[in-house]
């Protein structure tokens, strides 16, 4: 079973500053990173380093870097295109000496993505196979219902929300990937159960719904499991949630147990968090292993 994933690959330029720059002034950075990202990235990461067949489609500027480092990750990068006349995604983020951050994102290829392209792409598609979408690319309803006709399962994680996409989708999915603060913009109850339950009436999807501190919740029609966070303690939050997507889905493609699924997922963001970054912190299968020999919920 193959996860393909549509999604977003982003370069993060990360400059450490004193303050965020004002109008007209000219800022020194105490320091600068640059880092592979984008939700799309990091989940097609946390889905190898899970161990599943991952295989990502997207878009990126012609001879752009991130290919090679997505494929040293184990990622199947046949399905990200080359383009011409786009610049691979990219995010400015200034962090203050509060940790705060000010971001000015592009979206660049990512925005741009060839339906032919796509298309071609999915239909090496089998029965069973999951497509993982996030709200950072275009052509999100005709890769879904079109996954949907090659009998693929389609998971959604809308971030950032965006209501009216989310809800025209709904139809179109199997699994709807949020958090709580996203479901209850989605469903518009201040209520997790309230939310839950008006989801429930307007569609079939499955929810797994990630609680912060309190864990994560899945719910079907006839499926209620929740588990608990593990505690550690947090470095860096970046990339929690779609470290715990790509485990829980690398998983659910090789077994059926549910507990076991959210387990691994919850382990593998908690220790996520321990360390800075994003695509540099999401851990490898190995260490989710001994970590849950050693840690409980």
């Amino acid at each position: 079973m193959t996860i393909f994933n549509l999604g977003s690959i982003n370069w993060d330029h990360c400059y450490q500053v004193s303050h965020f720059v004002r109008p007209g002034e000219t800022l020194s950075a105490k320091s600068y990173n640059l880092n592979l990202g984008g939700k799309g990235a990091n989940q097609s990461v946390a889905a190898s380093k899970a161990g599943a067949s991952i295989k990502h489609i997207g878009a990126v500027a012609k001879g752009d870097a991130a290919i090679e480092v997505l494929q040293q990750l184990g990622v199947d990068t046949s399905g990200i295109e080359q383009q011409t006349e786009r610049v691979t995604g990219h995010a400015i983020i200034q962090i203050d000496s509060d940790a705060e951050n000010a971001i000015v994102l592009h979206s660049g290829a990512n925005g741009a993505l060839n339906w032919q392209w796509v298309q071609q792409q999915l239909s090496q598609g089998q029965p069973g196979d999951w497509l993982l979408m996030q709200n950072e690319t275009n052509l999100l309803e005709q890769s879904a219902r079109f996954a949907r006709q090659q009998g693929m399962q389609v998971a959604f994680n809308p971030a950032p929300m965006d209501k009216a996409i989310t809800l025209k989708l709904l139809p179109q999915l199997d699994l709807l990937i949020v958090n709580q603060v996203e479901l209850q913009d989605l469903s518009e109850e201040n209520e997790l159960e309230a939310a839950i339950e008006t989801i429930q009436r307007q569609s079939s999807v499955n929810l797994l719904i990630t609680l912060g501190s309190q864990g994560a919740l899945y719910v079907s029609a006839d499926q209620r499991q929740q588990v608990k966070a593990f505690r550690v303690d947090a470095t860096d939050t970046t990339a929690a949630g779609d470290t715990f997507i790509g485990y829980f889905l690398a998983r659910r493609c090789v077994s059926d147990n549910l507990g076991e699924a959210l387990q691994q997922a919850s382990a593998a963001a908690a220790l996520c968090v321990t360390k800075a970054g994003a695509i540099a912190s999401i851990p490898d299968a190995e260490q989710v292993r001994t970590f849950l020999e050693t840690h409980s919920s």
